[in-house]
């Protein structure tokens, strides 16, 4: 089984909608438990260019939201159902993620 770590900057106010739409397309299983994540909170910065659409701020100005980071695995299998559920459930145009392919740790 390939395990991915998907992180996730996302505005507070939106930050418990994505975290049950990772939950309910199948990130953040790890053996007996679902629904895990870790959160960290902090300012997340961008200036929206021509063109686009910002959900906060204003095309051309530097912004500054406090943001909450969310850190989920995600088995290969579920892994375009949840990033379709992050984007869905992300009030951003272009939601700010980072994944990345794990090693087997278990077998070590």
């Amino acid at each position: 089984m390939s395990l991915y770590h998907l992180v996730i900057y996302v505005p507070l106010s939106h930050a418990d909608a994505v975290r049950r739409a990772l939950a309910e397309s199948g990130a953040g299983t790890i053996g007996n438990y679902d629904g895990c994540s870790f959160s960290s909170r902090g300012t997340g910065r961008f200036r929206p260019l021509k063109g686009a659409d910002p959900h906060v701020g204003s095309v051309g100005q530097i912004e500054e939201v406090e943001e909450e980071r969310i850190e989920v695995v995600v088995e290969e299998k579920f892994l375009h159902a949840v990033l379709a559920a992050v984007k869905a459930a992300h009030p951003y145009e272009e939601p700010a993620m980072h994944l990345w392919k794990m090693e087997d740790y278990k077998n070590w």
